[in-house]
């Protein structure tokens, strides 16, 4: 797609930008890069509805339960 820039800019069109609230623009070198970004963060949230599993060291041994290893 081809845009035309205007004295106040381009104008990126709503369908690109569905479910998106806000955005970041920054230039580097030769692009302008438009971003997406996230108002709230997923790994704040992780423990917002905990489930009960019967295991008693989860907030010690995480890593080892998501990833399957303890380092």
């Amino acid at each position: 797609m081809k845009l035309k820039v205007t004295e106040q800019g381009v104008v990126i069109p709503k369908e690109f930008l569905e479910g998106v609230e806000e955005v970041e623009i920054r230039k580097e070198n030769n692009l302008i890069v438009v971003i997406t970004t996230i108002k709230s963060d997923p790994i704040l949230s992780m423990g917002m509805h905990p489930v009960s599993c019967g295991v008693t060291d989860a907030s010690e041994q995480a890593d080892t339960y998501i990833y399957g290893f303890n380092e």
